[in-house]
């Protein structure tokens, strides 16, 4: 027995596992102490036995099921694959075991048993795992997976309900085809050329197709898939419909339209009264540009004796009150004072509190004149509050009531006897003269809605009621009712801009009578609840509440019966389909000449921000958990995070690293090796499987594999990176280890490439041989067998079958000397099934053919 071999063996002694080797009929070849300790057995009864006989569940089918994806590449002897079992001890009765199972290159399998204790760590992963796979099958965006040539390759529940392809559908054909555009398809081959490039796509704002035809706007991040060598495989890219932040947009857009356009000064300040925006209406009412204005108190408006008032509406608001239609003053630029009708509402932001108000500014200068002259005017003519006007059938005023004097600008004294036309714009002329002519005619014209003239020359929309005057029966004048309407039409041109906004209003409105009944239904409650506005109008609206949430209910009535608002009530509500969903409320009552009539009630589908909520504690739970150091840190290089799996690997309290320099983590020699990574990642390309080394807080230093990714702002700009640790240092000592038991073999062993030439071999094949391992690499196969053409059918059968057993050859040696060998040979394959060569194993049998 040779030195080396005497060593080995005792190597496997001290192994604190219990080590079986077996071959691929099961059969067992050799144990360590470890599994007599552990099984109760002799090694004199193990040897030659079937692995039944320790592990009663049939092993085989795992280890098949398995071979192909963990014992496939010849330059990693472990296969990574733990198994939990039972096992069955000598003395009777079984026991929880894990089982590692590493391939040997003699084509035997080397298996690592301990005790159930360690099997924990196993079963976090597979949870971790699940925990990935869930996030993915529950995930509101698409998620698509595709090949670098773009053959779709995986497709989530997401992707089914946003462009109506099943998975069974989609898998396996061109992505580019199926979602883009006719017009958009060469962006999707653009978009793989950067994914093959090793580029990443982020946001990128386009359109796409789903299975009915129809198209919607989409925001799509792609990055690209890597094998275990870094090499760009695949495509994964995350879907997301961006149709409501869209509509959401162009509301906003409509929104500021309106604000912009406004007759009314619509102003906004903090809660410091610091204005933070102001309207065009705004500067033509009070004087003041936006530039002069913004971020000064607004307390500059408001005039000497109204400082109280003022202060009494700023603190009713960060109450959380509405104030409505009050009426005061203010102060313009000029120092002019303008009353005004004024409606102050809070202004909350995302999380419910208030962080300013805005304000609503009516100048109601012209309403206040109108209401004086309307006084005066009911002590002259009672009951009316038109200008009534007489004139003859040439059109000269002979009448002229205090009414039109206010209405027109004219006095009596100064209008009667002169012509009407004086009280008619030079485009109305012609509407005049035909109701003249009706008039002469003896019929009555009623509500002619029309344009009239005052004295100051603004044109001002009126409603007009013409009668004949007779005479003795014939029509020799008329009187005029006139109605100034301009009130109406700037109340009906507000309803009409309120129904706009509630119609484009991506938020579900509706109104109910007191008695809970629907009375209107806007489209966006149609689209969140699914029910038509014919389907409930008319019903109680009891029926959109959970069962479960009735009470509710009754509770906001009884808040809405005592005239309160209730804002931002966070609840469900059921959908026509049956699915209950989040909502947020704000309930107001409706109020006719001070008295409640009914309620006003306004939607707002949570639904979006509850998933986003529970995606990022799923990811922060899954950073918590995991197994491996997980950092964040500033791309200056202080830390930012530090995970507890950081804390146990590193030894450093969150408390104590967190601001700290990275560097404390590096050996000093490693300085220039991370200023390389750096350089990578501050350009936006993220690290993967980097070994190196790092230095725990105890001084020691271990080998670690990084995957560094970069952290961009909202920007785009990288200003941090996050960095993923994993201790090799097992698996350091797993690779020398196989690598001294393949050195330690007696038979040749050796590694053949698809073109049959050597890649690797071991020192018995060196030996065999006769030939340096440098010089045997690279060579082919069959030369140093007597008969090359049945060596490379030896080859060919394996390959082409995947193994051939004991197959007769005769080695030759440089020196001249034959070796008969029986040859055993199975291929290796990479990750995707693909035959990548032969592992070949020599067993001389020489001294038997003797």
């Amino acid at each position: 027995m040779s030195s080396n071999t005497m060593r080995f063996e005792k190597l496997l002694e001290v192994v604190p596992d219990a080590l079986v080797g077996m071959d691929q009929k099961g059969v067992i070849r050799f144990v360590n102490r470890q599994t007599e300790l552990l099984f109760g057995y002799d090694r004199d009864q193990l040897i030659g036995e079937h692995i039944d006989t320790l592990v009663p569940e049939t092993l085989w089918q795992v280890y098949a099921q398995h071979r192909q994806d963990y014992f496939s590449d010849p330059r990693t002897r472990s296969s990574g694959l733990d198994v939990v079992l039972s096992g069955r001890h000598h003395e009777g009765g079984e026991f929880p075991i894990n089982i590692s199972l590493s391939h040997i290159d003699t084509g035997d399998v080397l298996l690592v048993i301990t005790a159930a204790g360690d099997v924990a760590q196993q079963e976090k992963a597979v949870k971790n795992a699940g925990l990935t796979t869930a996030v993915v099958e529950y995930a509101d965006d698409a998620i698509i997976g595709s090949t670098i040539a773009g053959t779709i390759t995986s497709w989530n529940p997401a992707a089914e309900k946003m462009y109506g392809y099943s998975s069974h559908e989609v898998i396996g054909r061109y992505v580019g085809d199926l979602l883009a555009p006719a017009d958009r398809v060469d962006e999707a081959r653009a978009v793989l050329a950067k994914i093959g490039a090793s580029q990443h796509v982020e946001r990128l704002e386009t359109v796409r197709v789903r299975k009915d035809g129809t198209t919607f706007p989409v925001s799509i991040t792609v990055a690209p898939i890597r094998d275990v060598d870094g090499e760009v495989v695949g495509a994964s890219a995350i879907h997301r419909d961006v149709t409501e932040q869209r509509q959401a947009f162009e509301a906003a857009q409509r929104m500021a339209a309106i604000v912009e356009s406004s007759d009314d000064a619509i102003i906004s300040r903090g809660l410091d009264d610091a204005i933070t925006s102001w309207n065009p209406a705004a500067e033509r009412i009070l004087g003041y540009s936006s530039e002069e204005i913004i971020g000064k108190s607004a307390s500059i408006l408001v005039p000497e004796g109204r400082a109280g008032e003022f202060e009494a509406i700023v603190t009713k608001v960060k109450d959380g009150n509405r104030i409505e239609h009050l009426e005061t003053t203010r102060l313009r630029k000029d120092g002019t004072v303008v009353p005004v009708s004024l409606t102050v509402s809070p202004i909350f932001d995302e999380d419910g509190a208030i962080v300013g108000a805005s304000t609503i500014a009516r100048d109601v200068t012209e309403q206040r004149q109108a209401l004086v002259v309307a006084r005066r005017m009911a002590a002259i003519v009672q009951d009316s509050d038109d200008a009534i006007i007489g004139e003859t059938l040439e059109g000269l005023v002979t009448s002229w009531n205090p009414a039109a004097a206010r209405m027109y600008g004219y006095t009596s004294e100064e209008i009667t006897g002169k012509s009407v036309d004086l009280l008619i714009p030079k485009d109305r002329a012609g509407d005049a003269k035909a109701v003249v002519a009706r008039v002469s005619a003896g019929e009555h014209v009623e509500h002619l809605e029309t344009f009239n003239l005052r004295r100051d020359g603004t044109v001002f929309p009126v409603s007009l009621t013409v009668s004949p005057i007779r005479d003795d029966g014939t029509v020799v004048g008329a009187s005029v009712i006139c109605r100034d309407v301009t009130d109406q039409r700037q109340a009906l041109a507000v309803a009409q801009r309120m129904a706009r906004i509630v119609e484009d209003s991506e938020d579900a409105i509706l109104t109910g009578s007191l008695d809970e009944r629907i009375t209107s239904w806007n489209p966006a409650a149609e689209r969140m609840f699914g029910y038509s506005s014919a389907e409930v109008v008319g019903k109680p609206a009891k029926f959109l509440t959970p069962k479960n949430r009735t009470n509710e209910i009754d509770a906001i009535q009884a808040k809405i019966n005592a005239g309160e608002h209730v804002e931002g009530l966070e609840t469900k509500r059921v959908r026509k389909n049956g699915t209950v969903f989040p909502v947020s409320l704000t309930v107001s009552p409706i109020h006719d000449d001070g008295t409640i009539v009914g309620v006003s009630v306004i939607y707002r589908d949570l639904t979006e921000q509850k998933g986003a909520l529970a995606i990022a504690q799923a990811l922060a739970a899954i950073v918590e958990s995991s197994d491996d150091a997980i950092a964040g840190r500033t791309i200056g290089g202080i830390i930012t995070s530090w995970n507890p799996a950081a804390e146990k690997m590193f030894g450093y309290p969150r408390a104590e690293i967190v601001g700290q320099h990275v560097d404390l983590l590096i050996p000093q020699e490693r300085g220039a090796e991370m200023i390389s990574i750096l350089a990578e990642v501050s350009a936006g390309r993220p690290v993967d499987n980097f070994e190196t080394v790092r230095v725990r807080k105890d001084g020691i230093i271990f080998p670690v594999a990084l995957t560094i990714s970069p952290l961009p702002d909202e920007h785009g700009e990288v200003t941090g990176a996050s960095e993923i640790c994993r201790d090799i240092t097992e698996l350091k000592h797993a690779a020398r280890y196989a690598r001294a038991l393949i050195e330690a073999g007696l038979d040749p062993m050796m590694t053949i490439g698809a073109e049959g030439t050597i890649n690797d071999v071991n020192e018995a094949a060196v030996k065999a041989t006769g030939v340096p391992r440098h010089k045997l690499i690279g060579t082919e196969f069959s030369h140093y067998f007597t008969d090359t053409e049945q060596a490379h059918e030896c080859f060919r059968r394996a390959f082409t079958q995947g193994s051939v057993t004991h197959y007769p050859l005769t080695l030759r040696h440089k020196g001249g000397a034959h070796t008969n060998v029986l040859f055993n040979a199975s291929v290796y394959c990479d990750e995707g099934g693909t035959v990548l060569g032969v592992c070949a194993v020599a067993r001389d049998v020489t001294a038997k053919d003797a």
